[in-house]
């Protein structure tokens, strides 16, 4: 292809901050056009970002033969069925995360990939370890700590306690599915690093139960968790526990704690890292030459649609895993049974 032509299906903050001028950074594409929620929305985003086409529906982007591929800026609930139109529409599709409501849905994703393998299929990636994450990965491949024992991710805030705060999306479940927080951002870390988890049991809470829709001016009951623990085994037998949490206020550490029978080594999501082996000081990480990624989400795109590059970060295949491991954690948690996956 000479010119690349992009549409856009849901244009929220991540597309505007990031995909858009991601894209306009690579040679010859086009952010050609954008349908969004409400034609007004689509129309805000044409203008503010000079894209020069608005569409009235998504039926209507997808029949038009001048676009190549799409960005999917959805929330979860919309990605399976605009994900399966495009593929079946012949566009490669760029699809923001989390995959999918649930494990279902992104495995029919999958199928319809598999079955258009000409096609692109790629997932916007968890960003957080672009800087270290493939460091990370190698001393742990080398045992530079040596048998995993127990690997712990901490990620507790108090951005949930304003009982007045609107409505988020993330709030509900309808949105959401099966979705908890910022819980599957941190699962696909630990699977990219870590592999597969084998077993799990989960506990949840809802603390403020309702808030009020900005859609509707409407007080609205809440059915996703804003604190959540996990206890589960990875299937390198290392033992893993998270605690997630948005009424967490003032808590001294937020991250993953890997521990060997060697050595620790602490990652924060800022991207920082130190490790030591027992019995010596922490020292800081930094990465190995050439492997700071930074945020290259659209070139990648761009190179797999040019070059036939396989997706590595992140494949539908990777997707699926993490969406199992998180409709896991719903059915303990609202079952009460431990789950293997």
């Amino acid at each position: 292809m000479d010119t690349i032509r992009i549409g856009l299906i849901g244009a929220g903050a991540n597309t505007s901050a990031r995909h858009i001028p991601g894209f306009r950074a690579q040679p010859d594409i086009e952010v050609a056009g954008v349908c969004n929620r409400t034609r007004a929305s689509g129309q805000r985003v044409a203008e503010e970002s000079g894209v020069p086409r608005v569409y009235e529906s998504v039926d209507e982007l997808l029949d038009d033969p001048a676009i190549d591929a799409v960005c999917i800026g959805t929330w979860p609930y919309r990605h399976r069925e605009y994900t399966v139109a495009s593929l079946k529409a012949g566009k490669h599709v760029l699809c923001e995360a989390r995959m999918a409501s649930d494990a279902v849905e992104a495995a029919e994703m999958l199928a319809v990939s598999e079955a258009n393998p000409g096609l692109v299929a790629q997932l916007v990636p968890a960003p957080f370890d672009f800087r270290l994450g493939p460091t990370i990965q190698r001393l742990l491949a080398e045992g530079a700590i040596g048998e995993l024992t127990e690997v712990h991710v901490t990620v507790l805030n108090g951005s949930g306690l304003d009982p007045a705060a609107p409505l988020h999306w993330r709030n509900r479940r309808d949105y959401s599915g099966n979705n908890i927080m910022m819980l599957g951002i941190y699962a696909e870390i630990v699977q990219r690093w870590l592999g597969d988890t084998s077993r799990l049991m989960a506990h949840g809470r809802i603390n403020i139960t309702e808030r009020t829709d900005p859609e509707t001016g409407l007080p609205r009951a809440i059915d996703v968790p804003d604190s959540f623990g996990i206890l589960a085994e990875l299937a390198n037998g290392a033992r893993l526990t998270y605690e997630v949490s948005a009424v967490a206020a003032g808590a001294p550490f937020s991250g993953i704690v890997i521990h060997g029978r060697r050595g620790t080594l602490r990652w924060t999501p800022d991207d920082r890292a130190s490790w030591a082996l027992h019995g010596a000081e922490m020292a800081a990480l930094e990465p190995d030459p050439g492997t700071d990624r930074g945020w290259r989400v659209e070139e990648d795109f761009i190179r797999s649609i040019r070059e036939g590059v396989a997706v590595s970060l992140t494949s539908f295949a990777d997707g699926l895993k993490y969406m199992r491991f998180t409709d896991a954690c719903q059915r303990s948690w609202r079952e009460g049974v431990a789950v293997s996956l």
